[in-house]
């Protein structure tokens, strides 16, 4: 199976898992299992189909929809890389945060985190100083 092939294959189906369609078949397939077991009298094997069959689904699941997740962060990552590229203001530095070592990257947040907490200040302080619109006069008598 080529890389192409596996993505489509990967995409269609964790579209497909996560559809009402696919947890109303899951959700079958447990009422007529736990329906089963007074048949089977609830003996070990009963359980082992049940156990056995949801982890062969989870452990296929996680790397279909973790190849998907890789693809979907790429593609969101160069959109925002684009994005930052083409703001005149923007820093160019941001463009590369993907391969910085943790300790960068942290200074960078706290950087941010701290202009986040000055322009809240500053809303802060301008709504405090502006007169509420309902309390200023439209038409002067």
């Amino acid at each position: 199976m080529t890389s192409r092939t596996f993505g489509h294959f990967a995409a269609i189906a964790a579209r497909a898992s996560g559809s009402l369609g696919a947890f109303v078949a899951a959700l079958g397939v447990v009422i007529v299992w736990a329906g089963s077991g007074p048949f089977f009298k609830f003996n070990d094997t009963w359980q082992l189909v049940i156990n056995t069959g949801t982890t062969i689904v989870t452990f296929l699941m996680v790397f279909l929809i973790q190849h998907t997740q890789n693809g979907d962060t790429a593609a969101l990552h160069i959109k925002l890389d684009e994005l930052i590229r083409v703001t005149k203001d923007a820093n160019q530095e941001l463009l590369n945060l993907e391969s910085m070592d943790p300790a960068h990257l942290e200074e960078i947040r706290q950087r941010y985190e701290s202009l986040a907490k000055t322009a809240a200040d500053i809303k802060s302080k301008k709504e405090r100083c502006m007169p509420c619109q309902a309390d200023t006069p439209t038409d002067p008598e």
